[in-house]
């Protein structure tokens, strides 16, 4: 049997996927990348913004059609979107045989032998249920990085935000289990970690009663094999000494943070049910680049939120400008409904939206090609992620770019590397978002 896989989303989303392909492995199937030759689709989907729904509904559809026209016998969707819309699915998209909740994508062999002995199925465990299998995941990164997912659901409840709904309250995995995991993703050959969550800062406090991200990344770093730790998704009000110290002592540990502050503006941060104010913010970013200094920062921004005048939208331009974030995005706010800010007065029209989007990333734009010329000169160790077809030229990431989200350093070289190799490199150009390197002898 031949199976089909479309992951969308997060890379939370993704090591969810991942699971689910191991399992779904591990029971047989052949995993095709040709969607008319499966005989079984799975869609997991996202419904963060407007944007990522629609792209889930398109997958779906399309897929509905190889199901209904093609060879395909059984189409099964799950993650955020068939947790939030479970009935509109039922109802509206007739072609789905399966849909699993964000808790239930554990029983992905079972739904799929349901389906094919002709019945439809349909699982929503409860979302506060912790699932987390450590052994057979089927990664999909290129087996030199993985993301490892630490803990599950939020507590934050953010006003524009549908995750705690759909994904549960937060609790973090233990710490064993996730070692187990890393020990095994080394043996397998990775060799950079990524650890992601909702938030990652929290960790621990509901297994240990205190923050713990730091002693787990301790363990983590005493792994054979293990050359990169890197962590995404630290809520700014949550970074403590402890973990700054970590990552000022612990050379594994990247020196990089994504920190998504949303705005600057008091105000709209109090209206988006943020925990920081802008002299928090301040404070905050100035200590991690007093103890860390060659530290990169990343963050995203909420543009348009309701209610966010001109002189909000100018104050946030000016904070940014102020600080110099290293990496920065930048979303339009997105109505979701059954959350507390889309029924709030002062909903910003797109076009309105999407202006101050532009302005603020080409803000961001002049700040990134600066700090990029800065580089030039230094020398810095990269992981190699690919070479460039028909030319002696690599594609490798520094310790300051996430694989998917951030820039590229090409590295001019007739050396052979293979992909998950770490080079030692000089800066000598910049371009845009990404630098030009030449291998250190």
């Amino acid at each position: 049997m031949k199976l089909f896989f479309i992951s969308l989303g997060c890379d939370k989303n993704l090591v969810d996927s991942e699971q689910m392909l191991g399992l779904l492995e591990r029971s047989g199937y052949v995993i095709t990348d040709d969607e008319n030759e499966a005989d079984v689709i799975v869609v997991n989907t996202c419904c963060f913004i407007g944007d990522a729904k629609e792209e889930s509904i398109q997958n779906i559809l399309e897929m509905g059609q190889l199901r209904t026209e093609g060879k395909c016998r059984a189409l099964i969707v799950t993650g955020c979107l068939a947790q939030r819309y479970r009935q509109e699915i039922l109802e509206e998209i007739p072609e789905v045989d399966c849909i699993l909740g964000t808790m239930s994508y554990d029983k992905i062999v079972q739904a799929i032998d349901t389906v094919l002995r002709g019945e439809k199925f349909a699982l929503f465990d409860d979302i506060d249920r912790s699932v987390m299998s450590s052994q057979g995941r089927l990664l999909t990164t290129g087996g030199h990085y993985a993301y490892l997912k630490i803990a599950e659901g939020c507590d934050k409840h953010c006003t524009y935000c549908v995750i705690p709904s759909v994904r549960g309250r937060y609790r973090s995995f233990p710490m064993e289990e996730l070692v187990h995991e890393a020990e095994t993703l080394a043996e397998g050959g990775v060799k950079e970690l990524i650890l992601v969550a909702q938030e990652t800062s929290l960790y621990g406090t509901d297994l240990y009663g205190k923050k713990s991200l730091h002693t787990l990344i301790s363990r983590l770093a005493a792994i054979p094999g293990i050359v990169w730790i890197r962590v995404l998704y630290c809520y700014p009000e949550e970074i403590y000494d402890e973990l700054i110290d970590t990552m000022a002592a612990e050379k594994k540990f990247c020196h990089y943070l994504d920190l998504p502050i949303q705005h600057a503006s008091d105000e709209i941060l109090r209206r988006m049910g943020r925990r920081t104010t802008r002299s928090d913010l301040v404070r905050i970013i100035e200590k991690l680049r007093e103890k860390v200094p060659d530290i990169i920062l990343r963050t995203t921004l909420i543009t348009g939120f309701p209610g966010e005048t001109q002189e909000q939208h100018e104050e946030l331009m000016e904070f940014i400008d102020e600080m110099e974030f290293d990496r920065l995005g930048v979303f339009t706010y997105s109505q979701e409904e059954d959350t507390p800010a889309a029924a709030m007065e002062g909903q910003i029209p797109e076009e309105v939206k999407k202006q101050r989007q532009e302005e603020l990333m080409e803000l961001q734009q002049e700040i990134a090609f600066d700090l990029s010329e800065r580089k030039v000169g230094q020398e810095m160790l990269v992981m190699v992620e690919g070479k460039v077809s028909g030319e002696n030229a690599y594609v490798c990431r520094t310790y300051g770019d996430a694989p998917g989200v951030d820039g590229y350093l090409f590295l001019n070289t007739g050396e052979e590397l293979m992909s998950g190799d770490f080079a030692r490199v000089r800066v000598i150009g910049a371009c845009e978002y990404d630098l030009i390197g030449e291998l250190i002898e």
